[in-house]
């Protein structure tokens, strides 16, 4: 019975100290060949300690074993130049040459020591950074989720008083502002699930629809000079609701830091092999050049006061960041104090090959930028005009 329980526990030594054991059986083969040729051990005796220093960088030992393995090395080879010299078959000098190895082996100790240290250092600060961004984004989610609840209660107590009552200014401003923290609480959601293996559902969108799509949307939101600049045809691997909460997220800041008549345009073009560029750019106000650096970071405003003012907190361009990083893409911003670009760059992109196609898309996109800002019924008039019209 016993044997039977001492069996595998034998073979999981012998798994476990595998490579010591190898190293023994050569330096043991080493050790017989300056036995049985004393004229030539210098050679299996560099072997041995040469090995053995090796050894000890990959396969850090404890202080005893370490110990241990260093003197019985040191006593066998010194025995046997000790015994080869008193036979004047060697040199005394070649005694120096123990301590010598010695030597070389203990630095290669404290090497590896040290290595080993930083080694642990390193693994525990990003243990503790990776579980602090655990818990963060855990207290995001369940704080998101807490809070949803509440707000959902008191907009239908709220609009139900308004129901009751009528027009009511105090009700009214209420319900804007719950309807402003569940959009924060909406994008909370949106960032603590990003790390998630389920945040993307990739499928292929064809990009001039898609961005044509959001364009005539975003032109009857806000009264600006809205302009669809050249887009690159072809198809886009992507998840289409993150990249339409990216991009409404871009013309969202677009539109909070520009006035009335001012100029917003969207446009893309290719960046390299497979790669788009999707580009919101706009005459407002621009970004300080000491915000660039940290405008994706979650709360991070380029200017305070305006921000505030405008009901943003800093969320939208870190949701931007966030969906191009999990695309394998990145965000950019460029300013000049006179408007801002906000580019988002994603891989993925097959462009389109026909030149009939890409020419009824440059002709829809034409329509599509003379449509915009115009009246329903006029627009509804053209778009009729324009499909009857033959095209390449």
């Amino acid at each position: 019975m016993r044997a039977t329980v001492r069996r595998p526990e034998f073979r999981r030594s012998v798994r476990c100290y595998r490579v010591e054991l190898l190293w023994a059986a050569f330096a043991l083969a080493n050790y017989a060949a300056m036995v049985a040729w004393p004229s030539w051990e210098t050679i299996p005796f560099h072997f041995v300690w040469i090995s053995l220093t090796l050894l000890y960088g990959f396969r850090v030992w404890p202080t005893r074993m370490t110990v241990t393995i260093l003197a019985t090395v040191m006593a066998l080879t010194g025995a046997s130049i000790m015994l080869d010299a008193f036979d004047g078959v060697q040199l005394w000098g070649e005694l120096f040459e123990v301590p010598l190895m010695a030597a070389m082996f203990l630095a290669m100790v404290w090497h590896a020591r040290r290595r080993k240290e930083a080694l642990e250092i390193a693994e525990g600060q990003a243990e503790e950074r990776r579980s602090m961004l655990e818990r963060h984004e855990r207290f995001m989610h369940d704080a998101s989720h807490e809070l949803r609840t509440p707000v959902t209660i008191a907009r239908g107590h709220l609009e139900l008083l308004l129901e009751q009552r009528g027009e009511n200014l105090e009700l009214d401003v209420a319900l804007d502002e719950l309807s402003r923290i569940d959009a924060i609480i909406g994008r909370l959601l949106v960032l603590a699930s990003a790390d998630q293996p389920d945040f993307l559902q990739l499928t292929e969108v064809d990009l001039d629809g898609f961005l044509e799509d959001l364009f005539m949307r975003w032109s009857e939101v806000a009264p600006r000079a809205w302009r669809l600049g050249p887009i690159v045809s072809g198809r886009l691997s992507v998840d289409p609701e993150r990249l339409r909460a990216a991009l409404d997220a871009l013309l969202e800041n677009a539109v909070k830091f520009t006035r009335g008549g001012d100029t917003i345009e969207l446009r893309a073009r290719m960046e390299g092999p497979g790669q788009v560029l999707i580009e919101v750019q706009d005459d407002g106000s621009g970004v300080k050049q000491e915000a660039l650096g940290r405008i994706f970071d979650r709360f991070a405003r380029a200017d305070a006061a305006r921000t505030r003012s405008a009901g943003g907190v800093g969320l939208g361009l870190a949701i931007v960041d966030a969906i191009a990083k999990r695309h394998g893409g990145r965000c950019m911003v460029q300013s000049t104090g006179q408007g801002s670009t906000f580019a988002l760059q994603l891989p993925g992109f097959t462009p389109a090959g026909s030149l009939s196609g890409r020419a009824g898309a440059e002709l829809g996109r034409q329509l599509i930028t003379d449509l915009a800002g115009v009246p329903p019924p006029v627009r509804d008039q053209r778009r009729r005009r324009h499909d009857a019209a033959p095209h390449p």
